[in-house]
């Protein structure tokens, strides 16, 4: 009886750390590209009209990277713009890291880590 206490008392505990460290991420707006990256996804928010962005997809192309556009002027692409709190494309999401614009470092710093040498 004793030992199944302790086990009972120990498995509380794990559960509660597990519970607490899960918990100490904000939580994300639905609509978030986060939600969907995990640790290694990549998606970029851009715009047709906008030269920054297609200058990154023509790099991310040539050192085939793989990752997802959402164009802000659709639905989906506007309304994970205003869950992230974004102002200007592009905006690219590596997995839960934000590169705000066509920072090459941030973007570099990012990607290395997951295989990709573009800049």
């Amino acid at each position: 009886m004793r030992i199944l206490g302790l086990l009972l008392i120990a498995g509380l505990a794990g559960g509660l750390y597990a519970w607490w460290s899960h918990d100490r991420q904000p939580d994300l707006h639905p609509d978030d590209p986060r939600v969907a990256t995990g640790e290694a996804g990549i998606v970029m928010l851009a715009a047709e009209w906008c030269g920054y962005c297609r200058k990154q997809q023509g790099d991310f192309e040539r050192a085939g990277v793989r990752y997802r556009v959402l164009d802000i002027d659709d639905e989906d692409g506007g309304r994970a713009m205003r869950a992230l709190g974004a102002r200007g494309v592009p905006v690219t999401v590596i997995g839960q890291a934000v590169v705000r614009g066509y920072d090459t470092g941030a973007l570099d710093e990012g990607l290395t880590p997951l295989g990709y040498d573009v800049y």
